[in-house]
């Protein structure tokens, strides 16, 4: 039977992927790519011609059912995301249940690379022994529980953040972390040009962000440590 391999890419710099990565991208049958536009620019970079179909969120039954048809063809499929690692805080996960449950003797193999999160963590300089990570804080419902549990909880807290919600988190973490002494760390742009960590109590990262409008843009990985 043929194997279904779910492969980590660059989260900015294009150079952050392994050979092993880039070698089977060119020998399997079939990509799925989060967003075809996105992979080709690795495609591009380094001399990849496989075929790409998209699979995303927004991907139905139909698309799904494609993907099963090329499994039962015995094709040799890779799963990418847009940037990291598939299945962490993407419908990757789904997409792999499903196929588990469908075909139970498939060989499902992981490439690994670039994770935002083990990246932030590794420079935080915080307490990793015991991490949560909470993917990307909800909008509204259960919002408010997740920041109680950020604040009392004794482990390092990591989650997502998009430029357009950091400042409203950050109010956040400075309303429920009064009080209590804990350091927030803001990995903001990891590998990309603007890459940088900013630190200190909520209350502080929150005024540098203030103060520097620029600091507010990118991409952040947010944690809440001792």
């Amino acid at each position: 039977m043929a194997i279904f391999y779910v492969i980590s890419t660059p989260i900015g710099n294009l150079e952050d992927i392994t050979l092993r990565a880039i070698a089977i991208l060119k020998e399997v049958d079939l990509v799925l790519c989060e967003d075809t536009r996105v992979t080709r620019k690795i495609f591009e970079k380094y001399a990849i011609s496989t075929h790409a179909i998209s699979y995303h969120a927004q991907s139905g039954e139909a698309k799904v059912g494609i993907i099963f048809d090329e499994i039962e063809k015995d094709k040799n499929i890779a799963l990418v995301t847009d940037a990291g690692t598939p299945g962490i805080s993407d419908p990757g996960s789904l997409l792999i249940s499903e196929i588990r449950k469908r075909f139970p003797d498939l060989k499902i193999v992981s490439i690994p690379g670039a994770s935002a999160l083990t990246a932030a963590l590794s420079i935080a300089g915080v307490p990793t022994h015991e991490f949560i990570f909470l993917g990307f804080m909800p909008h509204k419902k259960g919002r408010e529980t997740l920041f109680r549990e950020i604040s009392f909880s004794d482990r390092t807290m990591v989650f997502y953040e998009s430029t357009h919600r950091i400042l409203k988190t950050l109010d956040s973490l400075v309303e429920h972390l009064k009080d209590i002494p804990k350091k927030v760390t803001l990995v903001r742009e990891i590998t990309k040009i603007y890459e940088e960590v900013i630190q200190g109590s909520a209350e502080e990262v929150l005024e540098i962000l203030i103060n520097t409008k620029e600091k507010q843009k990118g991409e952040f990985v947010v944690i809440v440590s001792k």
